[in-house]
């Protein structure tokens, strides 16, 4: 049975990572996914565009995938449904990322399973921005 790392563990990732590619990233101010990665770039973290719709979101260049991102990412924040999880994590694996972060009601054990066998941490069903608030501070 799945289970996510403990506060320590969350914030030791939050605290070492800086790159931050995000899977399903909307340029609409509204949507979910575009306030916690404006909330993360205001934070310090450099933020990669994970959409092959777009071109750029807040700034930075947008790619259609995570294979296409050519530089390291330390974590993977994926904003798509339940279901398509294990197609991005079996990509984001490719990255070597050090955590791959399942956003609230993102829930997939059979890919964490998968990233967790190749030594990556995940996070599931937990906000990468409220995370950061509660442990990090705002």
């Amino acid at each position: 049975m799945f289970q996510n790392p403990d506060d320590e563990k969350m914030k030791e990732l939050l605290t070492k990572g800086k790159t931050i590619a995000v899977v399903g990233l909307s340029d609409k101010p509204e949507r979910d996914s575009y306030r916690v990665a404006r909330y993360l770039q205001e934070k310090g973290y450099r933020i990669i565009p994970v959409n092959p719709r777009l071109g750029e979101v807040l700034g930075e260049k947008a790619y259609p995938d995570l294979a296409s991102i050519p530089e390291p990412v330390d974590i993977v924040n994926v904003f798509r449904r339940s279901e398509e999880v294990p197609g991005v994590v079996k990509d984001a694996l490719l990255k070597k990322p050090a955590a791959i972060w399942l956003q609230l009601g993102v829930i997939n054990e059979e890919a964490a399973s998968l990233a967790q066998s190749q030594g990556v941490q995940v996070i599931m069903d937990r906000c990468i921005k409220i995370e950061h608030s509660r442990l990090l501070g705002s």
